[in-house]
């Protein structure tokens, strides 16, 4: 099935987004054969990829877990009597030996397979450039976790899981506030959208909501990548509007509009209070279960409040697994939840033909499958397949 736009449907005008190349075609029909093809053997090499790489990490946690730590702790105990520093020394080894690990697969993923499919226009030296500034962010905020996780360890005792689902309650609120201000910002080049017309129609839409937004800003990812996105990020007084510049480039006001509305559903339904509730719980059983796990490895003498140091790489074993098996009921009510807005964008904004064809456009960029197998959709993906969000609207 085809749609057509009416004329009044035109691309932004470069002025508003300083395009760096020509706007998407008009023609907004389904995708061709070739595309198709490619689409699908784009979404096949992704999650093998994403298999290898989670059956890479969890084998090398195990390993280190149960052969290297014990060990390791009782060689750097001889030069280095501090636990806190030997803690570091234990979590720095086990990061940066891990790297050397997945960084090939990182490379191929990010790198070799994005350029591929056209996807990526990044120079090698601009993707490692970026890959280890997040895995340096990485580093600095895993650190101050584990510290901080020992110090419950140490402090709280037998009921270091509760204190510590409560923490990682309050950091997430912390950085859902200070993401787009703070983290963002040293990844992609973020400034205030000069086109009133477009600002006008988001603040419209917002305000029939109730939300209030900072501000409209254009983030540019044409650097970087040749896919589209748009988000409503931040949270309280930092909640603001990202629209990519791939996007902008590309997609017609109306189109534009309607993947916004969809942002805006997720605040009308209460999401990201709901997320962060369910996420409270999904950490309170993931940190029982780890103080099971690590009670049962330990055995009959453990007592939180002398955890070894050499215990860490078996509480990161314990979490990664919990997370692994959690990950498809996150992604189950994520679906979910972007069901619920995808039929909250169609009412609220009535434009049916924009909210297809601006699908079909996300399909064609980012050359998403529109229906990629169950298996990948169970174990990987957030979003329902974009196949099946359009025949919500068709």
């Amino acid at each position: 099935m085809t749609t057509s736009q009416p004329a009044d449907r035109d691309p932004l005008p470069a002025d508003a987004t300083a395009a760096t190349e020509p706007p998407l075609d008009a023609e907004t029909g389904e995708m061709s054969p070739q595309q198709l093809a490619e689409a699908r053997q784009y979404g096949r090499w992704q999650l093998a990829l994403d298999l290898t790489d989670s059956g890479v990490d969890l084998v090398y946690m195990a390993v280190f877990a149960l052969v290297a730590a014990r060990p390791l702790d009782a060689w750097l105990a001889e030069s280095l009597p501090n636990v806190w520093l030997r803690l570091l020394a234990i979590y720095g080894l086990m990061i940066c030996l891990h790297e050397c690990f997945s960084f090939p697969i990182g490379w191929y993923s990010g790198y070799v397979i994005e350029h591929r499919f056209g996807l990526s226009r990044e120079t090698f030296g601009g993707w490692v450039y970026r890959h280890f500034k997040r895995f340096g962010l990485a580093v600095l905020f895993g650190a101050v976790m584990v510290l901080a996780m020992f110090s419950l360890f140490w402090l709280v005792g037998a009921w270091w899981w509760l204190a510590a689902a409560l923490a990682f309650f309050a950091v997430s609120i912390v950085l859902g506030q200070l993401a787009p201000v703070l983290i963002m910002p040293l990844f992609y080049k973020i400034e205030p959208l000069e086109y009133p017309e477009l600002k006008d129609r988001v603040s419209a839409l917002a305000g029939e909501t109730g939300l209030s937004i900072e501000g409209v800003y254009r983030m540019v990812l044409s650097d970087e990548t040749a896919k589209a996105n748009a988000m409503l990020a931040g949270m309280g007084q930092t909640r603001r509007v990202l629209l990519g510049d791939t996007l902008l480039d590309s997609f017609t006001l109306d189109e534009i509009e309607v993947v916004f509305a969809h942002e805006i559903g997720h605040h009308f339904y209460k999401h990201i209070p709901k997320l962060m509730g369910v996420g409270f719980c999904f950490s309170l059983v993931g940190f029982f279960i780890c103080d099971r796990a690590l009670a049962a490895w330990i055995g009959p003498t453990y007592d939180p409040k002398q955890m070894p140091v050499y215990a860490l790489p078996m509480v990161m074993l314990a979490l990664s697994i919990f997370s692994l098996l959690l990950g498809p009921v996150q992604n189950m009510v994520s679906r979910r939840f972007e069901r619920q807005c995808d039929r909250f964008a169609l009412t609220r904004t009535g434009m049916r033909d924009a909210y297809i064809s601006a699908f079909r456009k996300l399909a064609k960029l980012n050359k998403d499958d529109p229906a990629p197998s169950r298996l990948a959709v169970f174990l990987f993906h957030s979003h329902p397949p974009i196949g099946e969000r359009i025949a919500i609207a068709e």
